[in-house]
């Protein structure tokens, strides 16, 4: 058995957990760094075996106390869960490094939420059965309220507030769901439930059909497709930077879960459930797309316009994941991470820039001109450019990609939400480029100058590594595709999946 596939929730468990103990005052934030970061550094070695040994197909499986997949519980690495293990990864780097500045010192238990966060998120990249997933679920939703409310008060504590009835009605859902799962299929491993979902009766069929249904919503509430969107905005434009850049990797979560149920469950073999969903959420991804565009023309702050690029990139991977086809498969995983960079880095740089505008914070407002705003204004360009995907960054090749390869039933509808949304992101944008950077009231002579603020280089360090991730990604975007293709190969074909985790048995001989 490869007990590799353990260690990305492992390491960051046991990181938690040191976090926990070094936590009192005598130890001082240095001790809780060190902990963090050699946690996160173990992290990578582990991540990065993880995905040299599934580039070639291989599915590793785990079974934790070496029980029989059917009954325990069983972890399964393939070329997808790697993907998203790498992404939340390299996310987490410079998460940590703008934490680290000096904001952790305002929230004490930020470490050891952190951990907990990266627990949550990597168990529910690896599980194989969903009840599993909604625990892994919980584990990142329960992190993330603490994290959401670190250090904050008044308006920040009512939107969390939001935000936790919000997650935990949906979980409250997932649970029901699972529930009715089990009562008419008999199990909640994935494999068993690809096997029994085509050969449903049909006598049960309209509840297997609900049940699904209600999956399926949950997800597309986790992931901010509409109309399921609206608490996204406040609650992600509320959080600490580096708390929001961390969770631009949330709704890829509930993306994910779509991609997976969708390519396991409801595949060509599925018999009556054969593309069960597909349509529907198609056309609420084209929706969504075009009403994230407009929130994000209509926001009258940064960070809330950051926000809405979030759902916006969220409703484009909808689209690609729910057409299916192999090319456009392979764009919106391509696609997956570059969307994921670009909104962490330009909430880091949103987070800057309020600092360095004083009471005008964030807003998109003609205020007096903003000490050193150069760095910020290239910095805040260049994510610009990324995310509207435009030329020549890795958002215009996933984009190009995606829409190239558009089957003909679906052109003219998606080519014009996609074209439409990115005119009014680019909108959006430069009329906050503009109010930010450029255009500014008179200056009286006579008035003293407004004192430059602070300008700590571990947070423009953390920036432009996320900005680097997407201009690695142009420029190594022949083998980046080549692994999303041949990962969409291998999500198009799921009888290896299945068989793989069925067929691994417990290795310990019973007397």
């Amino acid at each position: 058995m490869n007990h590799l596939v353990i260690l990305p929730i492992l390491i960051p468990l046991l990181g938690a957990a040191l976090s926990l103990f070094v936590e009192h005052r005598r130890y001082g934030p240095r001790v809780q760094r060190a902990v963090a970061w050699t946690a996160l550094s173990a992290l990578a070695l582990a991540v990065g075996l993880l995905f040299a040994s599934t580039a070639s197909g291989d599915i590793n499986v785990y079974l934790l106390g070496d029980w029989p997949s059917r009954l325990g519980i069983a972890l399964v690495a393939d070329r997808l869960s790697a993907w998203m293990l790498l992404t939340t990864l390299l996310l987490a780097i410079p998460c940590l490094l703008h934490a680290c500045s000096g904001w952790d010192r305002r929230a004490p238990h930020f470490h050891a939420l952190f951990q907990f966060q990266l627990v949550g998120l990597n168990g529910a990249f690896l599980t194989g059965d969903i009840f599993n997933l909604f625990v892994f679920f919980e584990v990142m939703l329960i992190a993330s309220y603490g994290l959401l409310l670190s250090g904050g008060r008044g308006l920040r504590m009512r939107i969390g507030l939001h935000y936790v009835v919000f997650n935990v009605t949906a979980s409250t859902l997932f649970l029901i769901a699972l529930g009715l799962l089990y009562a008419s299929l008999g199990s909640l491993n994935m494999a068993e439930l690809s096997q029994r979902i085509a050969e449903v009766p049909a006598a049960q069929l309209t509840l297997v059909k609900a049940t699904m249904g209600l999956l399926l919503l949950v997800f597309c509430a986790k992931a901010a497709l509409m109309p399921l969107y609206l608490w996204l905005p406040e609650a992600y434009s509320r959080a600490p930077a580096a708390v929001a850049a961390l969770f631009a990797i949330m709704t890829k979560v509930g993306l994910y879960s779509v991609l997976r149920i969708q390519m396991l469950w409801f595949g060509d073999d599925a018999g009556a459930m054969t593309g069960y969903g597909r349509d529907w959420l198609l056309w609420a991804g084209v929706a969504t797309l075009v009403l994230g565009g407009l929130g994000a023309l209509a926001a009258t702050r940064l960070r809330v316009l950051i926000s809405y690029l979030v759902i916006v990139s969220a409703a484009t991977l909808f689209i690609a994941f729910s057409v299916g086809t192999p090319q456009v498969l392979s764009a919106g995983l391509y696609y997956l991470p570059h969307s994921s960079f670009v909104a962490a880095a330009l909430f880091l740089i949103a987070d800057l820039i309020r600092r360095r505008r004083g009471g005008a914070s964030d807003r998109k407002e003609v205020v007096a001109p903003m000490p050193g705003k150069e760095t910020p204004a290239v910095l805040f360009l260049i994510g610009a450019v990324s995310v509207a995907g435009l030329p020549p960054l890795s958002g215009f090749l996933a984009k190009a990609a995606l829409l190239a390869g558009m089957p003909a039933q679906y052109t003219a509808p998606v080519w014009t939400a996609v074209l439409v949304s990115s005119l009014l992101v680019i909108m959006g944008l430069t009329r906050g480029g503009i109010r930010l950077f450029w255009r500014v009231p008179p200056v009286d002579p006579e008035a003293p100058k407004p004192r430059k603020a602070r300008l700590r280089r571990v947070e423009l360090y953390a920036a432009c590594i996320l900005l680097g991730y997407g201009i690695g990604m142009t420029l190594g975007a022949a083998p980046l595709m080549r692994y999303t293709e041949a990962t969409a190969a291998q999500l198009l074909h799921p009888s290896e999946y299945v068989q793989q985790l069925r067929a691994t048995t417990p290795e310990i001989r019973q007397p």
